[in-house]
């Protein structure tokens, strides 16, 4: 499977495209705000090391996404493709994702997934979503998108404190009959 983890999408409102390290201080200036992380296990985020530790790893892994508006080209938050599996009609994960507070509730992030779904549609049939158990603004954006609720979870830890993912998915099919189409 050959999927662009790094392309440059385009919709009405935004532009995604690979992330880059001249990206770092406009993005931080986004993940700065702690009510980005309220809600996320990685509350703390906006902590500079903590971001940079972030962002380093994104950058590493590939498939981050700068996301940019159009109206003012300005980087209002970040979205990454995880790396593909092969198994069962190919699937990856989409995720990663925030966007600074005064873009919430304007549509954007159902327009950025719309987008990044339909891409990675073109390669696999299943894309994935991990959400933390107590991110209820986040779970609640994967359900108006049409992703639902596996069995699945993950647990890790930080801070020596237990955090435990959801898994969400959507099948092309479910997209293709979704709210997103």
């Amino acid at each position: 499977m050959a999927l662009d983890r790094q392309p440059t999408l385009e919709t009405e409102r935004l532009v995604l495209r690979p992330l880059s390290e001249d990206d770092r201080e406009a993005l931080y200036e986004v993940a700065s705000d702690p009510a980005v992380w309220e809600q996320h296990p990685i509350h703390d985020r906006w902590r500079r090391e903590v971001f940079d530790a972030f962002f380093d790893e994104g950058m590493a892994a590939g498939g981050s996404l700068a996301i940019v508006r159009k109206s003012d080209e300005r980087i209002v938050g970040s979205t990454r493709y995880g790396p593909v599996e092969e198994d069962e009609g190919g699937f990856v994960e989409i995720g990663w994702t925030f966007l600074m507070p005064t873009c919430w509730g304007k549509g954007l992030n159902p327009e950025m997934k719309r987008v990044m779904l339909a891409h990675a549609f073109e390669e696999v049939g299943t894309v994935e979503f991990r959400v933390g158990d107590t991110n209820y603004r986040s779970r609640n954006a994967l359900e108006a998108i049409g992703a639902v609720r596996t069995e699945r979870y993950e647990l890790e830890r930080y801070q020596g404190k237990r955090v435990v993912h959801l898994v969400y998915e959507i099948t092309r099919e479910a997209f293709e009959n979704g709210p997103l189409a």
